[in-house]
């Protein structure tokens, strides 16, 4: 061991006139849904309202100008949307190519599960000061396979790998296993530690929103991603 849907069909015989409640649903279906309807709805009024005044008791100034007032907010409100939406399109963009070059890459995320493959388990470990870690480690059952205490120093990221061998030494058969850990300092006060998962991201799945990474058979979104270490290349 080493740390380290179908649509009904309407047959129609003759057109007929619309009823008076047909009339009405069709209007109620091409009622205004959105912004941009009202928008056109409000310039429709408006203008009709200008064409239609009476020349001998005009629309007040104050009135008047009070609506073309609603009617550029309105218009700057629509800019505003598009241009939300183009920085929406571009940051998606972003987080996807960020996701492929993470791929190949070994990153460490929050998590006490990983595969053990072919003898060999990798976790990273944080204490906040020195102390005398205790480790047990089960698998998927539950049952604890191996148990062992060690000595670290304080710090973030700590490799801790594990072989696969139990306490017997008997070799544990690949699959998923989960670590737990206890610290305690010198003077034998339980000390915070952290456990976080160690792995090559073997894939990134771009039709999620945000875009998932594969680590370890494990699905994480990028924004649990705490380091990255890129594959090394012998020339």
């Amino acid at each position: 061991m080493a740390v380290d849907a179908t649509l009904p069909t309407t047959v129609v015989s003759a057109p007929a006139a619309p009823s008076s409640n047909a009339a009405n649903s069709s209007t109620t279906s091409k009622s205004p849904t959105g912004i941009a309807d009202n928008f056109q709805t409000f310039l429709t009024l408006l203008t009709t309202q200008l064409q239609n005044q009476n020349p001998l008791d005009p629309l007040d100034t104050n009135q008047f100008t009070q609506q073309l007032v609603q009617f550029a907010g309105v218009e700057q409100q629509l800019k505003t949307n598009d241009s939300l939406t183009s920085l929406i399109s571009l940051q998606k963009t972003a987080q996807s190519t960020q996701a492929l070059n993470f791929v190949g890459s070994s990153a460490i995320v929050d998590g006490s599960t990983t595969d053990l493959t072919s003898g060999s388990a990798t976790w990273a470990l944080g204490v906040s000061k020195p102390s005398t870690v205790t480790v047990t480690i089960s698998n998927s059952s539950g049952q604890a396979v191996f148990t062992g205490n060690f000595s670290m120093n304080a710090g973030d990221h700590q490799t801790f790998q594990w072989d696969g061998r139990g306490n017997d030494g008997a070799q544990w058969p690949d699959g998923a296993y989960t670590l737990s850990a206890t610290a305690k300092d010198a003077s034998g006060q339980t000390a915070a530690i952290s456990t976080e998962i160690q792995g090559v991201v073997d894939a990134a799945d771009l039709s999620q929103d945000p875009p998932v990474l594969s680590i370890g058979g494990q699905n994480f979104t990028i924004d649990k991603v705490k380091k990255v270490v890129r594959p090394t290349t012998s020339s």
